[in-house]
């Protein structure tokens, strides 16, 4: 078993004696978190009226499944909380064995951190390094690249969200599934017949068969066998070009959600949206940034073997042209409204799946990134405090040292920026001592704290 300890020294009187090296986000969220830790937690009492207290984190990967409980995510009968991260690129570097050391790098990185899950690509169809080669045809070079993905997260105690496909061209896609159809001969209409026609609902029927009976090379352990993994989801940011209400994205997910939990019924599934509203409560849509992309937030989640919601949010994209304060008030209207949603009609959890500021943005900085990530993670941490419902969020993206060439704007290589490290690492701890508070026989005391 793998532990991480925070250990605080504590004398009287006054705050912890270490408390200025702990990374932080706000005074506030330490303040109301940690002293409700240590409230429950010390353990020993020491001759010079110092308390001594270590806050110990399991960081098994076999610790147990993560469930859902009503509207919050439970391990092991306890709350779940967490930070997290995206690495999209994890499996197509570990494909080959000589750069899988970035791989290791970043799962140590972010587990020193205390980030806790991580999303990922279980998916690279056609091209460069592909997994899919062509429908049913696979790289077990890549697979491998996939196997030691999982074996190392199992390592640093990070919990794994697997993405089956992409909406966009990157690495496959939407676009490949079609071409693979067209080049068979099937008649085609475009890249939106992805979600309605036979042949394409097969083609990735099969990729998801094939990924979940996955039997791990390194671990021994079958992929849906293993804890390590915290979660399926279908489709990275789906949209429809043909239907825009959602309806057909509806359909789409039900079948294919009933088609995943016939074959693990042990982990989790989402859908990879990112919250757009459509038709079904009209007056939603006027939260959306303008547009509508062909799902419905609160329809698409309803569905019975969608376990919990997803959003994510680029509002130096979406409302491009405002300014830093008026993207922020933004976004903290988008966070909010999907979690009274998530809280009052789906009643499932609620997870910030993809969220970032582009270093391409005009007048961007480090210090102008600091502020937006620390504003996001004060808001996340907020609503967590009512409930758990607000489960955590995933920051995009992490890399290691050394790749540049994958840099999408919004590059974070943790160690290279310390202010940005320590917000990251701030959140993490903020976030398990969160949970650890609601789990504790003084949980009201959560209810009852404003910001």
């Amino acid at each position: 078993m793998v532990e991480k300890v925070i250990a605080i020294t504590w004398g009287p009187p006054g705050l912890p004696t270490s408390y200025g090296d702990i990374p932080h986000i706000c005074t506030q969220i330490f303040l109301d978190a940690f002293e409700m830790l240590l409230l429950d937690l010390c353990k020993t009492v020491k001759d010079d009226g110092a308390i001594a207290c270590e806050a110990r984190v399991p960081r098994n990967g076999n610790a147990g499944f993560i469930v859902t409980k009503g509207a919050h995510f439970e391990l092991n009968g306890s709350p779940f909380l967490f930070n997290g991260f995206n690495s999209y690129w994890l499996m197509h570097v570990a494909a080959e064995p000589s750069e899988r050391y970035k791989v290791t790098e970043v799962l140590k990185d972010a587990s020193a951190a205390g980030l806790s899950v991580c999303r990922t690509w279980a998916f690279s169809d056609g091209g460069d390094r592909a997994l899919q080669i062509s429908p049913e045809v696979y790289d077990e070079r890549v697979f491998q690249g996939l196997d030691f993905v999982i074996s190392e997260a199992k390592k640093y105690g990070i919990r794994l969200i697997l993405s089956f496909v992409n909406q966009w061209n990157d690495f496959g896609g939407k676009a490949q599934y079609v071409q693979w159809a067209r080049n068979a001969g099937t008649q085609i209409n475009g890249d939106d017949d992805f979600y309605t026609h036979p042949t394409l609902k097969n083609y990735y029927k099969n990729h998801i068969k094939k990924v979940i009976t996955r039997f791990n090379t390194i671990t021994r352990v079958s992929y849906r066998d293993d804890p390590t993994i915290m979660a399926w989801e279908l489709i990275n940011e789906p949209r429809d070009q043909a239907d825009y209400s959602g309806k057909t994205v509806n359909a789409w997910v039900k079948e294919m959600a009933s088609f995943v939990k016939s074959l693990d019924n042990k982990h989790l599934l989402e859908i990879g949206m990112e919250g757009f509203y459509g038709d079904s409560i009209p007056e939603r849509k006027s939260v959306n940034p303008g547009y509508q992309v062909g799902t419905d937030f609160i329809s698409n989640h309803l569905i019975n073997e969608i376990d919990f919601a997803t959003i994510h949010a680029y509002t130096d994209q979406w409302v491009s042209g405002q300014s830093d304060d008026a993207q922020l008030k933004w976004m903290q209207r988008w966070i909010t409204s999907h979690w009274q949603d998530a809280r009052t009609i789906l009643k499932k959890p609620l997870v910030l799946a993809e969220f970032g500021k582009s270093s391409r943005g005009q007048g961007y900085n480090i210090s102008a990134r600091d502020t937006f990530m620390s504003s996001v993670y004060e808001n996340i941490y907020n609503l967590a405090k009512e409930g758990g419902t607000m489960a955590g969020s995933l920051v995009w993206q992490l890399m290691a040292q050394g790749m540049e060439n994958y840099d999408d704007g919004y590059c974070i290589v943790l160690g290279q920026n310390l202010s940005t490290t320590r917000i990251i690492s701030g959140q993490s701890h903020a976030m398990m001592a969160l949970a650890h508070l609601i789990h504790s026989p003084l949980s009201q005391y959560s209810s009852s704290q404003s910001h």
